[in-house]
């Protein structure tokens, strides 16, 4: 028994970040994907673990199931663990001697580092045997488990085409426990996470799958750079390096190998690449009908492995081939293997049960969404389906909802935008940025004039009017429009009227909301009282500065009489600069 069960398919969703975009529903070539409440989570059932929702989900909330802790953990334990490398490595590490990618994975504590190349030779000669054999006309290889499980589950029909051997990684761990013993631990390093389904149907096989994305981690962790080490004499392959297994990487490379083998058959070959291109190639094919027994190279990646949703470089590019084929050993004569009988694999995933809907259903989810007539079905693919109808039995069958559909989401938000632009008591406009009116409601028009109202009975919305022929503070508009900053008047004064406007952007640059109330009814008293209380106080003002002239006139005249009485009555007056000193303080005001 493994020691650890894995929880989690190979490919699922991180919830807390994915973006309710779903990119992952119009990429994903079965639709395992499964939206409810905004969130667009894998369907395990559904699946076949191509990547193709890892590769293109922007948030990267879509992911490959990390099981590099686990297998860091085996490592700690008393026992020998392989490695069975991808032969797409030569491409994930170009730059690097192979001597020092094997130092490096000895440095983290494996025992040995073999070729998973090994197991493809020996799956090229088998299937070469089952060709030569004839006995069919319809050959799918099973070198990748992404088709293989995309043929079980959505072509079940064509399950006895594919060929009865395992593929190169599980036949290699069979080789593998041959040489060394069957109690050794394997662990697989490749850019694909479907492998990891092998690994979780056959735990006596293969104990442990990580990507070429966990790897570089794990170096980095382990402060391990492997351009900096210097190999031994035992870093190398074991028990041997592979020679034409090294092309499998690349499309074309499992042909190319078959045709290597001695012998001759009258099979035509071919390869496809992609879940889709399988599917447009295989669906309606009947085996029996053909004319010619033909072998089909079928690969989950376009472009290979070397394109594997968890490779650090994708392009397909012709450097990438150079790589691989650079690294492959190609005998120069025809090889003569000896087939092995001891990888014959059956195929374990069941069909995917179909449901069928009849037209009445169909037409039930197709109003849900607005979609009343046949003209009604767009087919526009916003919502990730190829048809409408496609997408209503996706609503039938609880995988999606119907805010996944833009024209009936535009259509729900333009409902409520005419329910709220109609029905607010005040009078709303919409403006572009020419500044002509791109809809209002009723009550705008009804505002500034009679002649507004009629022209708005004939043209709902005044869509197209210009706006300085409407309104005297166009200007206000234009001011919002260019600065993106609402603005607000409570108490706006256009000739004898009184407006409460608000002025929004809603389309930044482009288009701008406008809220007008006439208030003149409400701030007219308030304008009478505040204008009456000025007018008093300026009154109040004025007769307190005439009371005060008043009291400084009597005042100085009183002084006067004051001083002249006292010079009057005072004995031996002196000098007047005498009276003026003896004279009291003065009252000043």
């Amino acid at each position: 028994m493994p020691l650890f069960q894995p929880n989690q398919p190979p490919i699922y969703t991180r919830e807390t970040e994915c973006k309710d975009c779903s990119k992952c529903v119009r990429y994903c070539p079965v639709k395992a994907i499964k939206v409810a409440d905004g969130q667009a989570k894998i369907v395990p059932e559904m699946c076949v673990a191509c990547g193709t929702c890892v590769r293109i989900c922007p948030a990267k909330a879509k992911r490959v199931r990390d099981d590099l802790d686990r297998v860091k953990h085996l490592l700690r334990q008393n026992r020998d663990y392989y490695v069975s490398i991808a032969p797409s490595y030569a491409s994930e590490f170009p730059e690097l001697p192979v001597g020092n990618l094997i130092a490096a994975l000895h440095a983290l504590g494996f025992a040995g580092v073999s070729e998973t190349a090994l197991g493809a030779q020996e799956v090229s000669t088998r299937v070469a045997v089952e060709l030569a054999e004839n006995r069919r006309k319809l050959f799918l290889s099973s070198a990748c488990p992404a088709a293989v499980t995309y043929v079980q589950k959505y072509l079940p029909e064509l399950s006895d085409s594919v060929t009865s051997v395992f593929s190169p990684l599980l036949t290699h761990c069979i080789m593998l426990r041959e040489e060394f013993g069957n109690d050794i631990g394997v662990i697989f390093i490749g850019p694909c996470g479907a492998k990891k389904n092998e690994g979780d149907r056959h735990p006596e096989l293969l104990d442990a799958v990580i990507t070429f994305t966990d790897l570089r981690q794990w170096f980095e962790d382990a402060d391990i750079d492997p351009a900096a080490l210097t190999p031994r004499e035992e870093d190398r392959f074991v028990p041997e390096s592979s020679l034409e297994g090294a092309l499998y990487p690349i499309e074309g490379g499992m042909i190319d190998t078959i045709r290597m083998q001695a012998g001759s058959n009258p099979a035509r070959y071919s390869t496809v690449a992609g879940v889709t291109g399988i599917e447009r190639v295989l669906l309606g094919i009947r085996p029996e009908q053909l004319t010619q027994p033909i072998f089909l190279e079928l690969l989950a990646c376009r472009g290979g492995c070397i394109n594997g949703p968890c490779a650090s470089v994708r392009q397909g590019s012709l450097q990438q081939w150079q790589d691989i084929i650079s690294r492959a050993k190609v005998p120069a004569t025809p090889i003569n293997r000896l087939p092995r009988h001891d990888i014959d694999e059956f195929l374990c995933d069941q069909a995917l049960p179909a449901k069928q809907f009849s037209e009445q259903q169909i037409r039930y989810a197709l109003r849900q969404i607005g979609k009343e007539h046949v003209e009604d079905e767009l087919n526009c693919g916003g919502c990730g389906y190829e048809t409408c109808r496609e997408f209503a039995r996706s609503l039938l069958n609880g995988h999606a909802e119907a805010a996944m559909c833009l024209s009936y989401l535009k259509g729900e938000a333009l409902r409520k935008a005419n329910a709220l632009l109609h029905c607010i008591p005040s009078a709303i406009v919409l403006v572009d940025s020419d500044m002509k009116v791109v809809d209002c409601n009723r009550r705008f028009a009804e505002l500034f004039s009679e002649d507004l109202v009629a022209a708005y009975d004939v043209c709902p919305g005044l869509k197209g009017a210009v706006l300085e022929q409407i309104l005297p503070f166009t200007h206000l508009f234009r001011q919002v429009l260019d600065s993106d900053c609402p603005l607000q008047h409570d108490a706006l004064h256009v000739a004898e009227c009184i407006f409460q406007v608000t002025i929004f952007p809603i389309d930044p640059g482009q288009v701008v909301g406008g809220v007008i109330s006439d208030v003149t009814a409400h701030e007219m008293p308030r304008e009478l009282i505040v204008r009456r209380a000025r007018e008093v106080i300026h009154k109040n003002l004025k007769t307190v500065q005439e009371i005060a002239c008043r009291l400084g006139e009597n005042m100085a005249e009183t002084e006067i009489l004051l001083r002249t009485l006292v010079q009057g009555f005072t004995p031996n007056a002196g000098s007047a600069e005498d009276a003026d000193r003896n004279a009291p303080p003065e009252l000043t005001l």
